[in-house]
């Protein structure tokens, strides 16, 4: 999913000049993603005024909601949490989106990136949970917010 579809690229022109674009950047349409399917993108991101290409998770939930997380496994340091296992579990009562990791199953919380199961493992030094990006559809199309403070 590295590449934008021509419908999406039409969408990502159209709201090119639109203020409500300032800070995003249009993905792929929601309809190519597969609901509880993980699928793998690549972000262009400013860090300290440096373009950094940074891959994400985004998943796409039976209600449609969708929620990007870093594609890296924190454990493992490989790129595969689009491969993770989709589900939910509760937590404090309320049942919430989870991403199990396909290497050694650790489970995240996809809306805060926290580590719910840590399955016995540590994660590298300077990793902890999943970073996580603000995402909203718009008109069919997934828009991930940019992290403004990383520039």
């Amino acid at each position: 999913m590295s590449t934008l579809s021509a419908a999406a690229e039409a969408a990502t022109d159209a709201t090119a000049v639109d203020a409500t674009a300032v800070g995003h950047q249009d993905v792929c349409l929601l309809t190519d993603l597969t609901p509880e399917r993980g699928a793998a993108a690549l972000l262009t991101e400013t860090v300290d005024g440096e373009p950094r290409r940074t891959q994400i998770a985004l998943v796409r939930t039976v209600g449609d909601l969708v929620l990007a997380v870093q594609h890296r496994d924190p454990v493992t340091g490989a790129n595969v949490m689009a491969r993770g296992l989709v589900g939910t579990r509760l937590v404090d009562g309320e049942e919430v989106p989870t991403l199990a990791s396909p290497l050694h199953k650790q489970v995240y919380d996809l809306r805060t990136g926290a580590c719910l199961d840590a399955a016995g493992k540590e994660p590298l030094p300077g990793e902890g949970g999943l970073r996580t990006w603000p995402v909203a559809v718009v008109d069919g199309v997934v828009r991930v917010l940019l992290d403004e403070s990383a520039s």
